[in-house]
């Protein structure tokens, strides 16, 4: 089964590592990925832009609008995901621990939902 760990922290915090200290961490990230993906487990994983350079989309009675930013605030903001093969909720759980952005930030862990194509619709 598929599961999302979407990963969240202070970009702040990041923002006060010094060069040697970020690439530390985006090595041992790459090279967690690169373990995932020799045992079979990674299915993708990728950073995001900086929340700033996000956008909010909504749609309300036929009308599109968009804002800048997270939708709300709050101390951490989505910074990344890696989606995996896992056999179950535990095993996703055991691999989101050892996201080295776990120790600094949080890790959501979900399942992927299957959504069924409604019969007649267009392939």
């Amino acid at each position: 089964m598929k599961y999302l760990c979407l990963v969240y922290f202070e970009e702040a915090l990041l923002d006060a590592f010094s060069d040697s200290s970020s690439a530390a961490l985006a090595a041992e990230s790459i090279a967690y990925d690169e373990e995932l993906k020799s045992r079979g487990q990674l299915v993708v994983a990728d950073a995001l832009q900086r929340v700033k350079n996000a956008k909010v989309v909504q749609v309300r009675r036929g009308r599109t609008s968009q804002t800048d930013g997270p939708f709300v605030e709050t101390k951490e903001q989505l910074g990344g995901f890696i989606l995996v093969e896992a056999k179950d909720l535990n095993a996703a759980i055991q691999i989101a621990a050892r996201i080295p952005l776990a120790r600094m930030g949080s890790i959501e862990v979900r399942p992927i939902a299957k959504v069924e194509r409604m019969q007649g619709s267009a392939s």
